[in-house]
């Protein structure tokens, strides 16, 4: 059985975007192929909560060879998507200042459904932990208003080379 939605999709307003594609590349550093994200559409920084999601179409790099003649998103990027999402979200509160939020990894992970070419998949993420050394969200994926997905995406700090982080070690 799923858990239960954290915000349940009918009241997920997708047509009020709060950062589009040009937008989340201010903080999030993946680039052509790996970008996962199309928008966001709510973020709620006392909640510690937000939303976003991911286009799908026929010409994502997996889809010729991720089952031929039936597409499916693999369960790996479903995951990429959700880091992203949560990693956004870090870096729009400013709790990696010096670098970006980087898939530290997963538990409790679980897909409940096929996402395929043709179909928006939204991302919900609350943030359950927020460290500068390790965050910890719950997330869940959805395709119309079924859940497809869910599990917990854990965050730690990757800095950027030649700046220092926060406990004083130069990185790179």
């Amino acid at each position: 059985m799923p858990p239960v939605a954290i915000i349940p999709p009918s009241e997920i307003d997708l047509e009020r975007i709060v950062a589009d594609q040009e937008q989340i590349r201010r903080f999030n550093p993946q680039r052509f192929e790996m970008e996962q994200l199309s928008a966001i559409v709510h973020v709620d920084t006392d909640e510690h909560l937000i939303v976003g999601y991911k286009d799908l179409d026929e010409n994502e790099f997996w889809t010729r060879g991720h089952i031929p003649g039936y597409p499916l998103m693999p369960g790996v990027l479903i995951c990429e998507v959700a880091a992203q999402l949560c990693s956004y979200y870090c870096q729009a509160v400013r709790l990696v200042p010096d670098g970006f939020l980087g898939f530290g990894g997963l538990e409790d992970v679980r897909f409940r459904g096929p996402v395929r070419p043709g179909d928006r998949l939204v991302i919900v993420g609350k943030a359950q932990r927020l460290h500068r050394r390790q965050t910890v969200f719950d997330t869940q994926g959805f395709v119309d208003r079924s859940m497809v997905y869910h599990g917990r995406i854990i965050g730690v700090p990757i800095v950027a080379p030649g700046r220092v982080a926060a406990g004083g070690r130069e990185d790179g």
